[in-house]
């Protein structure tokens, strides 16, 4: 019998992933035969330079993008050429996504946004749902804010109303594009702290693409990308460790 993603207990897993861009002497290689696992409950880190690949393999893993080779699953449910209409609801129900850019919709109260992907699943949350709904919005410091539209908020708050949207519906896995790139450090620090601990209470899986190595440090996983390769796959580090890292990888290049 075929050993399934969700067997190793991974959440999302490439294999022989590259993607291409261009074609003949133009061509660009953004990834070249990239293998890896994202386990249930972990939090991974994805660094490299600029070009490396590591938006690239973020999009193509929460099926944004398609790969021009290799295989993608979300859980066991290969991804890969799954139509787009089969696809969006995968995932609207199994990933979360939280941008540098916050993306929230600027019509709509803080409830509204975070209550967005019940609306577009075409239903209302569950009682268990709201319960969880709820405790987001105390913990991170939302329930004087919920009448206030987005261009109301600090940046800060922006970013906490993103995050009650991606960890609203309890998704396997959240996706975070350099989640702190536009908040202030103090701030970035409270949204790494509540990524890590959805990661470790919730068993909900991070994947988030950053350039700081603070950032990187508050994750159980790093992964290291080079010209489209995975050139280093590193438990937990501190944020000197990382930038010492980064640095040889720059010289290197």
């Amino acid at each position: 019998m075929q050993i399934q993603p969700s067997d190793l207990g991974l959440v999302a897993r490439v294999a022989g992933l590259g993607k291409h861009y261009g074609a003949g002497a133009g061509a660009v290689a953004a990834l070249q035969d990239v293998s890896l696992g994202l386990r249930r409950g972990e939090f991974t880190a994805i660094m490299g330079p600029s070009g490396s690949g590591k938006s690239t393999l973020m999009h193509i893993m929460a099926g944004l993008d398609t790969p021009t080779s290799g295989r993608v699953w979300l859980g066991d449910t290969d991804i890969t050429e799954l139509p787009d209409a089969a696809l969006t609801v995968l995932r609207r129900r199994r990933v979360g996504f939280v941008f540098q850019s916050f993306n929230l919709v600027p019509t709509l109260d803080v409830e509204g946004n975070v209550l967005l992907p019940f609306e577009l699943d075409g239903r209302r949350p569950a009682r268990e749902e709201r319960a969880l709904i709820d405790a987001l919005i105390e913990r991170l410091g939302l329930g004087p804010r919920l009448r206030h539209r987005p261009h109301e908020l600090s940046g800060g708050q922006q970013q906490r109303v993103a995050i009650a949207r991606a960890l609203a519906t309890r998704p396997d896995l959240v996706f975070a594009d350099e989640p702190t790139g536009n908040l202030d450090s103090r701030t970035g620090r409270e949204v790494l702290a509540i990524l890590a601990d959805a990661s470790r209470e919730s068993g909900q899986s991070i994947a988030m693409v950053t350039h700081d190595p603070i950032a990187a440090s508050h994750a159980d996983r790093i992964l290291f990308l080079a010209d489209g390769r995975i050139v280093r796959d590193a438990t937990r580090s501190t944020a000197e460790e990382i930038s010492t890292y980064m640095l040889a990888m720059e010289r290197a290049a």
